[in-house]
């Protein structure tokens, strides 16, 4: 029973090709692009609302060099939420439940931001390592820590993604399954577990949206420090 619950965690395959790359191609057919030979509907004008806003609160208080990166994170968050939100479909599945994936989103764009705070501020980035007025005894002790928790930060950012995708649907699992066998047995029982699962459902959209917001600021986070 404990390998069942996790086989929805695997990666599709059928007929022995891995089904991956459909899952990550499906959520760039599904977003409309504007285009001057049809008029806007309600989900354009809605998505573009949320671009927007979502652009004002990521990139407000970063510089003009900081703006470059817009097209990135917009694209990277609609992604994620199209990824996330697709996989709490039935037969589907979620490909940002994958520790792997979520590593390839966030290493290349954390190191890249590293990379050009150390071209262009080498001092002001090395300074993140060692705080102002530590004592000179500490000083070693401070700078091994900072530059460990500098590596961490995109090993965080992924298993922070995976851990709270992966405990939802689990959760989500355990709670339709106990609802469906006691169906027969404890109808009313059944009834309020239907209604917690429900409830279950709905917290788990809104974790799969904030999530993926959570993901790109804090990598828009990492990206002003160097900027």
């Amino acid at each position: 029973m404990t390998l069942s619950l996790f086989d929805q965690f695997m990666s599709p395959v059928l007929w022995g090709i891995p089904l991956m790359a459909l899952a990550l191609l499906l959520p760039w057919l599904l977003l409309l692009k504007p285009c001057t030979r049809w008029l806007s509907n309600r989900f354009l004008t809605l998505q573009n609302w949320f671009l927007n806003y979502f652009m004002k609160q990521i990139f407000l208080p970063m510089n003009l060099k900081g703006h470059e990166w817009a097209v990135l994170f917009s694209s990277l968050m609609l992604f994620l939420i199209t990824l996330n939100m697709l996989g709490l479909l039935p037969y589907t599945f979620t490909p940002t439940t994958q520790l792997s994936l979520n590593m390839a989103f966030a290493v290349p764009i954390w190191l890249s931001a590293v990379i050009i705070g150390l071209r262009n501020q080498p001092t002001h980035a090395l300074g993140h390592l060692l705080p102002e007025g530590t004592p000179t005894l500490l000083i070693p002790i401070l700078i091994i820590i900072e530059t460990i928790s500098l590596f961490i930060r995109p090993l965080a950012l992924g298993v922070r993604l995976t851990a709270n995708l992966t405990a939802g649907h689990l959760l989500i699992q355990l709670i339709s399954t106990g609802a469906f066998i006691m169906f027969s047995l404890m109808p009313t029982i059944a009834m309020l577990t239907s209604i917690l699962l429900f409830l279950l459902t709905i917290l788990e959209v809104a974790v799969a949206m904030i999530q993926a917001y959570v993901f790109v600021l804090l990598l828009s986070l990492y990206l002003q420090e160097n900027i």
